[in-house]
């Protein structure tokens, strides 16, 4: 990895996790995937992670056949909506999945493409021991830089324990961890770990939509030594880009003028609840892609908010709730940005 873009990751992105963009026939629609990393790049993200959860895991069966155009498409897209803009570094990050050759040769596939790293998910691993998942990791790193990812179980993800987190920071590829498990006691194990490694140069990032703000601020302190996470690299910060790049750039301040006003704690909890809205906690996260979609679609930039999967739909009362957080929160809302540009993206 470039130092530079190792050191744009330990500065601290907001990073949007791709959602695919299709037709209400549920093809892909080139142009409004088009529009929506155009839309990312310009609302000041630093990032843009593909082929992960909310790109939809089934783009890699054979009869979608998804995974390589996305990819292409994306980092095409990115690179030259950035070259439109003053030159700023931009990392590009691809989900890995699978078994050992697969998640192999998916990072093959990146590198060529040129993205910077992959981010690794472990969901077919679930009855494998530590040991075995470790040597798995160190495989997949010798072909690509490695962004580690604890998911959640709710959506595919196993529990790991300190000591694999503290024995995965150890793998001299890795540059970065999405910490993902909405759970903080898992948070903490994560945290731990890379900071008792001594491992300075990895770049932690939220992935828990459930804490965002509070995962954020907070300063994370074990034997005399602190870290914070730096960054997210999220679904929810697939929605209303532009004010999450504003929303990390307070938090940076706050952080180093350590001014942790109360209002800080509401906003938090405020964010917290435009996610349960978006990512359907009411139902076990059934229609969290649907939920990113309808986001998108409100603001004209997806056609539909239509799956891969014909089951994957928004919940009964969902979009009601969206309404809700939308009109309760309006700070956390980008609308009047989107009306602004989104004609050109479209293009």
């Amino acid at each position: 990895m470039p130092p530079e873009v190792r050191s744009h990751l330990l500065a601290g992105q907001v990073i949007p996790a791709l959602p695919l963009a299709l037709t209400r026939m549920r093809r892909w629609d080139e142009r409004r995937q088009r529009a929506v990393i155009r839309y990312y790049v310009d609302a000041g993200a630093g990032g843009l992670a593909v082929g992960v959860h909310s790109t939809q895991f089934a783009i890699r069966d054979p009869q979608v056949g998804l995974y390589e155009p996305v990819l292409t498409l994306a980092a095409d897209t990115a690179r030259s909506a950035l070259g439109r803009t003053a030159p700023r570094p931009f990392v590009l990050i691809a989900g890995l999945c699978g078994r050992t050759p697969q998640a192999c040769r998916e990072a093959q596939l990146a590198r060529a493409r040129g993205y910077h790293a992959g981010l690794l998910s472990l969901g077919a691993w679930a009855r494998d021991d530590d040991r075995a998942v470790l040597q798995h990791c160190r495989a997949v790193a010798r072909e690509i830089p490695l962004v580690g990812f604890y998911l959640q179980p709710a959506v595919g993800g196993r529990i790991f324990s300190y000591d694999f987190w503290r024995r995965f920071a150890e793998i001299p590829e890795l540059v970065a961890i999405k910490i993902a498990p909405f759970h903080r006691y898992r948070t903490i194990d994560v945290v731990r770990a890379v900071l008792e490694s001594g491992r300075d140069d990895v770049a932690l990032y939220t992935g828990n939509d459930d804490n965002i703000i509070a995962d954020l601020l907070t300063p994370f302190e074990f034997a005399g030594r602190t870290r914070h996470i730096v960054g997210g690299l999220l679904g929810q910060w697939g929605v209303w880009t532009e004010r999450a790049v504003a929303l990390l750039e307070e938090i940076k301040h706050a952080r180093s003028a350590e001014a942790f006003a109360g209002g800080w704690l509401t906003r938090n909890a405020a964010l917290t609840d435009a996610n349960a809205a978006i990512f359907d906690a009411a139902h076990t996260f059934a229609g969290c892609l649907p939920g990113i979609h309808e986001v998108l679609r409100r603001q004209g930039i997806f056609a539909t908010t239509a799956c891969l999967d014909p089951q994957e739909r928004l919940s009964a009362g969902q979009a009601r709730e969206i309404t809700r957080i939308s009109q309760a929160y309006p700070w956390l809302v980008d609308d009047t940005f989107v009306a602004t540009h989104r004609d050109r993206w479209l293009d």
